[in-house]
């Protein structure tokens, strides 16, 4: 009975000691390895779990169609990368599989990534919490004099170098409650938006029949629906349950109207809206945190918490934007076939709708193949721009460069390319491997769609111009029109040349300022 007591002792000894061994490693680890080799490895490893789960769970159509490993890893990629590029048909997925795309979707858009950084970088400094609770709980009135004293300090005095040592716990304070209230800002904020999509967009089709029978003649559910349609469209993905996307639904304007505001303040209206949140959260409610937040985003080093003039700059720059491929869209496209059918107003929901979806969301009303090519040129930049684009001065812009030049090193600097470098070279390998193709099928694989294709996967956008069996030079009798993306008819080679795009342009803001090596004379 001593020896069992030994050995358990010397078990649980042996095992904490492990534990301690593992968690100190792993601290190491992740504070050593620079941040795009962890998102990288995050990305890949979901893909794949992705993949076996799609793998083991039977789709709808089971017992007369199966998608091929390589369609199921590239859909799994596909919606992890938020980038809603498809080789296969979405109704092919099982209500199970469905779910799972969604998980993806949601732990791999760019607020879920960047909050789970955040509670990284929060618990990092976790060791200060039992200091601060000690103070905070037995001298209230220190504590926030302390709070008080060190935002002053930091705002005023620190630029002349007048800190004082006694206030240096303080303002370590202000910056730990800082980034735990951004945390809980930017929590809130994730989950209360996508509740309330949720819940607008299961009331709409609780009361509209003409979407509910959409649902019903497919065989979709619509909570699941609803669920899926609103985490892909906060995320930026574009994926939907439905084979034709959003075209079913053109009709729906209300359903339409609830989907922008997901669109905008999931993506492109972020930062101004985190901004506006914490704004209010410290106007009314006192929080000396959001003082700090607001003036020294810098410090914190949130990507998302932009300074004021450049969040200012960002929302003008996004609706001017959309202001202007609305009014190009309908000046070329009002009396197109893709928006026959529609009155006015509903052509006005339709076409507003497809310009927001331009800048990464993916969602689509109309088939991209038949609007004029002017158009699609106008949405392969908008599908290259970087989400926080703003053509509007913002003064530190090269203080900023330079700090980062500096940090970063000049030679890898120098090897980098710039992001249209890269493009290219993924346009020319799908070339290459489409070149037979390229001869035989010129109005389908065309250089235009090979772009599109392309730019989209690297902007993690989700448009298509797809695959029309109409358009073969030399038809085909075997041909059958899907409703899937341009990609799913490439060949194995090129749809694994878009997978390490998708992958790549999900990660395309490590390299924001490669190519400046480059100079052009």
């Amino acid at each position: 009975m001593t020896n069992i007591c030994s050995f358990s002792k010397a078990s649980h000894h042996l095992c904490s000691s492990t534990w301690c061994l593992m968690s100190c490693f792993y601290r190491l680890v992740l504070a050593r390895v620079n941040s795009f080799c962890i998102q990288l490895c995050y990305f890949l490893s979901v893909s794949f779990f992705g993949f076996v789960l799609l793998k083991v769970l039977k789709p709808r159509t089971h017992d007369s169609f199966k998608p091929r490993n390589l369609d199921l890893f590239f859909t799994s990629v596909s919606a992890t990368t938020v980038s809603s590029m498809s080789t296969v048909e979405m109704e092919v997925f099982s209500n199970s599989q469905l779910i799972v795309l969604t998980i993806l979707m949601l732990i791999g858009g760019e607020i879920f990534t960047s909050m789970v950084g955040l509670h990284f970088k929060k618990s990092q400094l976790k060791k200060m919490e039992n200091k601060i609770s000690s103070l905070e709980n037995n001298d209230p009135s220190t504590y926030q004099s302390g709070l008080v004293m060190a935002e002053k300090q930091d705002f005023e005095n620190l630029e002349s170098g007048n800190q004082e040592t006694s206030l240096d716990s303080s303002v370590d304070f202000l910056k730990y409650k800082s980034i735990k209230f951004l945390c809980f800002v930017v929590s809130g904020y994730f989950i209360a938006v996508q509740v309330l999509g949720v819940s607008l967009v299961s009331t709409y089709l609780a009361l509209v029949s003409s979407s509910r029978n959409v649902l019903k003649n497919k065989g979709l559910n619509l909570l699941t629906f609803s669920i899926f349609s609103v985490v892909s469209t906060f995320a930026n993905c574009g994926f939907l349950p439905t084979n034709e996307n959003m075209v079913v639904f053109k009709n729906n304007s209300g359903l339409l109207l609830i989907l922008i505001p997901q669109i905008l303040l999931g993506n492109t209206l972020f930062p101004s809206c985190l901004r506006f949140c914490v704004w209010f959260l410290g106007k009314f409610f006192k929080r000396v945190e959001s003082n700090y937040l607001l003036k020294k985003t810098s410090e914190i080093g949130y990507f998302h918490l932009l300074p004021s003039h450049h969040s200012s700059y960002l929302f003008v720059t996004v609706f001017g934007f959309i202001i202007t491929q609305f009014i190009l869209f309908c000046s070329m496209e009002w009396n197109s076939a893709g928006l026959s059918g529609l009155n006015s107003y509903q052509k006005t929901i339709g076409i507003l709708f497809q310009t927001m979806n331009t800048r990464y969301a993916g969602e689509s009303i109309v088939d991209l193949s038949t609007i004029s090519s002017a158009i699609l040129v106008l949405f392969v930049v908008m599908m290259y721009l970087p989400p926080y684009t703003s053509f509007l001065p913002i003064k530190d812009d090269e203080e900023m460069y330079k700090k980062k030049r500096n940090r970063r090193g000049e030679l890898l600097e120098n090897i980098l390319f710039s992001q249209l470098s890269y493009l290219a070279i993924f346009i020319i390998l799908v070339c290459i491997t489409e070149r037979q193709k390229l001869k035989e099928d010129p109005l389908n694989f065309n250089v235009l769609n090979i772009v599109v294709e392309v730019v989209s996967a690297y902007g993690s956008v989700g448009f298509t111009t797809g695959y029309s069996c109409d358009r073969q030079t030399q038809p085909n009798s075997n041909c059958v029109n899907k409703f899937y993306g341009f990609s799913g008819k490439w060949s194995d080679e090129g749809k694994i040349i878009l997978i390490v795009v998708m992958v790549f342009g999900r990660l395309k803001k490590f390299n924001m300022d490669g190519g400046r090596a480059w100079k052009l004379l």
